[in-house]
């Protein structure tokens, strides 16, 4: 990332700092619901990553592979004169999260519902999913609006991505489908996320929590990152599915706030 500065971030709070990072196709505002419980006890700094939310797509291009997209991040809190920030990630937010944690390049990591650890074969169908999801998107906002406001159907819409659609505001559901719809570097990413899996030996605190209702990156995945990090704290989030901070939002801030150590702040 050639212009680290041109990244859009949301922060608050005071503390030891926090990067939150999102997945593919959604934005900095997916970690709203902890933001503020979270920001009690940290500088909390929520990114849209490259070519995602109001993030540009750097004018070097995006980065080739996961290498690439960690020493981007890692050149962001360079930019913000961070040293060693905490970092959660999400989906492909989590991968990012532990690639840092490997690399030395963070205190903590949390990674809730991580990508890394599916065959090729549930690679497809969550980039499948994920990419109708993207396709419906660009139906008419005012078609959108109808959809969500409808609770049955916004459990149609959303049920893929959350366990329980009805906890999130319909302004909320209809930012998010423009995020997805608008996501530049979506195929992008999908495609150079293909062949990848997390192989890393991180050496400072890790959480790996999966929501047992995911159905992008299904909970028994969970049972593979047990396996390949088998130093770190693994969790279930139950009764959540793959966005967890919509499910249970004071349940994933707690669990975030364990593994940085602010827990009770």
């Amino acid at each position: 990332m050639s212009a680290p500065v041109e990244v859009v971030f949301e922060r608050r709070g005071a503390g030891a700092p926090l990067v939150l990072l999102h997945g593919i196709g959604h934005h900095w505002a997916a970690w709203s619901p902890v933001l503020d419980r979270l920001a009690e006890a940290h500088d909390v700094i929520a990114v849209d990553l490259p070519g995602f939310g109001r993030s540009p797509v750097p004018a070097a291009g995006l980065p080739a592979d996961m290498p690439g997209l960690v020493a981007a991040i890692a050149e962001l809190f360079a930019a913000l004169g961070l040293d060693r920030p905490h970092v959660a990630g999400n989906s492909l937010g989590g991968a990012i999260a532990l690639e840092l944690a490997a690399a030395g390049a963070v205190s903590s990591a949390t990674a809730l519902s991580p990508a890394g650890f599916c065959t090729p074969r549930e690679l497809r169908w969550a980039l499948t999913v994920l990419s109708l999801h993207r396709n419906a998107a660009r139906l008419p906002e005012p078609v959108l609006r109808s959809l969500f406001a409808n609770p049955a159907l916004r459990t149609l819409a959303l049920g893929m991505i959350l366990a329980r659609p009805n906890r999130m505001a319909l302004a909320e559901a209809l930012a998010d489908a423009r995020a997805l719809r608008e996501a530049r570097a979506f195929r992008a990413v999908a495609r150079a996320g293909r062949g990848y899996a997390f192989a890393g030996t991180p050496a400072v605190p890790v959480t790996v929590a999966w929501g047992t209702r995911d159905r992008i990156l299904p909970y028994r995945q969970a049972a593979l990152a047990r396996t390949r990090l088998p130093a770190a704290r693994h969790l279930e989030l139950a009764g959540c599915g793959h966005v967890p901070m919509h499910d249970d939002p004071e349940l994933v801030a707690s669990v975030i706030l364990d593994t940085t150590g602010a827990r009770g702040a």
